[in-house]
């Protein structure tokens, strides 16, 4: 019996193809930049597509060609938020040569990322807030979800290289959940220091006070 396999090879796109696509990469990129700016300035709810369309300088039925409705252009939004996100964090962690100096440098760098892109942030804390509705494979939720996991494998990372040069206690049972568990612990603390400041400040705390030992307080639990 003849198990070979064939393997069918595409042919390289052309010169045409290539900037078809660049094109349509490019408009779609537009279309976010411009939902960005209507949804942070009318909020979600409010914000229209016709609206976003107009923003984009775009019609409104090309704007459903790339986004079936304003949910799957808010996750589109959410997506690119967490991908620069793992950015901040990846730089943040390269300049810190121990692993517990790299999970403090990332716990900062989302503090400034909150501070510095309010808008990203609350909308990253909408998905998170949401029950998810559609996980299919090619889904635009489903690349949130892939894109938090990339700015957890930062931490990961982090934590790993902790646990190799001793600045991490070695018995952490699961890298990915620790890191879960800590960036539910920073997102909790800077929702609370956005929200409730006046309650903080009245105790006789700061602000950045109270940021500053909550990071300490969680990397307690991780020193070596």
């Amino acid at each position: 019996m003849n198990t070979a396999r064939f393997v069918v090879t595409l042919p390289p796109m052309t010169l045409s193809q290539q900037r078809r696509q660049e094109e349509k990469e490019r408009r779609r990129e537009e279309i976010i930049d411009a939902a960005e700016r209507v949804i942070a300035a009318k909020g979600f709810d409010l914000a229209k597509m016709e609206e976003i369309a107009r923003d984009a300088r775009v019609s409104r039925a090309l704007v459903y060609t790339y986004f079936k409705d304003k949910s799957d252009l808010y996750f589109a939004i959410c997506e690119r938020a967490l991908k620069l996100l793992r950015e901040r964090f990846a730089a943040a962690a390269a300049a810190q040569p121990r692993g517990i100096d790299q999970v403090l440098a990332i716990g900062r760098s989302y503090i400034e990322f909150a501070q510095e892109s309010p808008f990203r942030f609350a909308a990253l804390s909408r998905f998170e807030g949401h029950s998810l509705a559609d996980t299919a494979p090619d889904c635009t939720e489903r690349g949130v979800l892939t894109a938090g996991r990339g700015v957890h494998e930062v931490t990961v990372r982090a934590l790993q290289q902790g646990m190799a040069d001793g600045s991490i206690r070695k018995d952490l049972s699961d890298p990915l959940l620790t890191a879960i568990t800590l960036w539910g612990l920073t997102h909790g603390v800077i929702q609370l220091a956005q929200t409730k400041s006046t309650l903080i400040t009245d105790e006789g705390f700061s602000l950045q006070q109270f940021l500053q030992y909550s990071l300490e307080f969680g990397l307690r639990s991780l020193r070596a």
